[in-house]
């Protein structure tokens, strides 16, 4: 039987260290992802993730159990990924990794995915990362965590700290840039819910 977040938080708090370092790998992968999502780069977001958790791990004590653990993580992610962004004066970027090779990364992929399948899917990220660049920081954020993480409206309203309706404001916003954006380059095929 699989332990819960809650459960395993309880076990936490009580200093069962084995129970964290079950959280972290639950949540290492989608914490990696959100935080290489607002700011592009692999090995900075890496350090976002070990700062994630080393942070969430020292605020341990004081998580009252308000929000869910993962709404607590991602907030704590998205505020150290604003502090990279302010600290290195640097505009966020969404791109992929050097040194992929995609005659492997379609093996990984499978026998469903032809090479000219995943070549038409990287061409789509990287015109939708260049969409991306040019959002306002909270509309990035809101697409991210909504599009990727499959976050409600309330859950993003959370984390950002704003009503409702400027969630759902940032979202259609960011979405109608990102749409024209992928017209103006010939990509049609862009649907709110399937994720840019």
């Amino acid at each position: 039987m699989v332990a819960t977040d809650e459960e395993l938080v309880v076990k936490s708090m009580a200093g069962d260290v084995e129970s964290f370092n079950q959280l972290v790998l639950r949540w290492e992968r989608p914490i990696y992802a959100l935080a290489y999502r607002v700011i592009g780069r692999d090995e900075d977001a890496r350090d976002v993730v070990q700062q994630t958790f080393l942070r969430a791990f020292r605020a341990l004590p004081g998580f009252k159990g308000q929000a869910k653990f993962s709404s607590w993580l991602y907030r704590i992610a998205l505020n150290l990924c604003r502090d990279w962004i302010r600290r290195k004066k640097r505009t966020p970027l969404v791109e992929m990794p050097e040194g992929i090779d995609v005659v492997e990364l379609a093996s990984e992929q499978g026998p469903a995915e032809s090479i000219e399948d995943l070549v038409a899917r990287q061409e789509m990220s990287r015109i939708v990362a260049e969409g991306m660049k040019k959002l306002p920081e909270e509309q990035r954020t809101a697409i991210v965590l909504k599009e990727y993480h499959g976050l409600t409206f309330q859950e993003i309203a959370d984390l950002q700290g704003c009503p409702l309706s400027t969630v759902k404001t940032r979202l259609y916003q960011g979405l109608t840039v990102l749409r024209r954006h992928l017209e103006s380059q010939g990509m049609t095929k862009f649907e709110s819910g399937k994720g840019p």
